[in-house]
């Protein structure tokens, strides 16, 4: 009996210290990865690029053949966001500007990407403006915490990716040859938008409608000073199948531009007038619509929040986009769900495209299930 006694007790003692060490080597383990994983630091690191446009690019303004951009990356435990700043004229943004703000950002301190608030609250303070450069930030940071979710945004959101609307195609200014050329290469697109505000407005629309029936949204660029000749425009654009009319008047003339909206049998849509959320909120009434881009809201996050803020004001909203690769865009095409427009075509106007992400399918946005913002580097 001694000896059974002894044998169970010796059994116990070692099955309670093998317990012990089995414990020990988990508690080990566990707290290896807690430092590892507390060592572990987000890195930005960022290049300029420059895009070719496939064709001269005319707006009221100004015109280019050529978008400075800056490609973006942020790298953490071994998964990398991407990211982009996309510098057209009117933003006053630069790659040297670019480069200058985010070579102040020290993203050291932050050791979870998914402390999105924490970290772009940060970068916001840094100084105003660089909205291009802090969206370029932002996007890559989004594409990070995808992929660590395993998740593609539209679905973090909760939007249904069939709902994404067709994105219209740009037919830039130029003349009535060279739109009826431009116009017939859009055949695969099924909404246009068409630039004007240069003084050949009704000749522009003529040269387009002379090869197609399409519904057209038309982009003004400011280009028109007067409210009286705004308001004939737009009843007369009315009768030829315009969905609406994007920032027909400079940004600065808000009285004159409420009046239009008033007025105006046709939606009138902001764009330079609006770039972030305080923009949208002192405007309200003055537009009827508005043009969110990422380049001026400073990225997703806040895109995010006007453009919630302008469906429950009553607002029409679209999801635009500056000359961009398929990174920028396919960041602002998981917001399109939820919009009522899209003109998402910054890709297709290109000729060097360094990413894989967002199709355009029969003129519709079509997102892909891959993780973040969805889009592969190719080179």
């Amino acid at each position: 009996m001694n000896n059974l006694r002894r044998n169970f007790l010796k059994s116990s003692l070692l099955l309670s210290a093998g317990l012990f060490l089995k414990t020990g080597d988990i508690m080990s383990t566990t707290a290896n990865q807690n430092r590892n994983l507390a060592r572990q630091k987000l890195k930005l690191t960022f290049k300029p690029y420059t895009l070719d446009l496939k064709h001269v690019f005319t707006v009221s303004s100004n015109s280019r053949i050529t978008t400075p951009v800056m490609l973006t990356e942020i790298e953490y435990d071994g998964l990398i966001g991407y990211g982009e700043a996309s510098m057209p004229p009117y933003l006053g943004e630069s790659q040297e500007s670019v480069s200058r703000f985010l070579s102040k950002l020290d993203l050291s301190p932050f050791n979870d990407p998914n402390d999105i608030e924490d970290i772009l609250h940060y970068i916001d303070m840094i100084e105003p403006g660089n909205t291009a450069a802090k969206a370029s930030v932002d996007i890559a940071l989004h594409d990070l915490v995808g992929k660590v979710m395993g998740q593609p945004w539209y679905r973090i959101w909760g939007y249904d990716p069939e709902k994404a609307p067709n994105t219209s195609f740009t037919i830039g200014i130029d003349t009535p040859e060279v739109v009826k050329q431009k116009t017939l290469e859009a055949s695969p697109y099924k909404i246009l938008k068409v630039k004007l505000g240069k003084g050949n407005d009704k000749e522009m629309i003529d040269a387009v409608r002379s090869v197609t029936d399409k519904p057209l949204y038309v982009d003004i660029n400011q280009g028109w000073k007067d409210k009286q000749y705004a308001l004939e425009m737009v009843h007369w654009l009315k009768e030829r199948n315009i969905v609406f009319i994007e920032q027909p008047m400079p940004k600065e003339m808000i009285d004159e531009t409420a009046w239009l909206t008033a007025n105006s049998p046709l939606p009138i849509v902001a764009d330079e007038a609006v770039q972030r959320l305080s923009d949208l909120i002192n405007l309200h009434g003055a537009y009827s619509g508005v043009n969110i881009k990422l380049m001026k809201s400073t990225g997703m996050r806040e895109a995010h929040k006007m453009l919630n803020y302008a469906k429950a004001i009553g607002m029409k909203t679209m999801i635009g986009c500056m000359t961009e690769t398929s990174c920028a865009v396919s960041a602002a095409a998981h917001l399109s769900p939820n919009a009522d427009y899209a003109d998402l075509d910054g890709p297709l106007l290109i000729k060097n495209d360094v990413f894989d992400g967002v199709k355009i399918v029969n003129g519709k946005v079509t997102l892909n299930d891959r993780p973040g913002i969805g889009v592969k580097k190719l080179i």
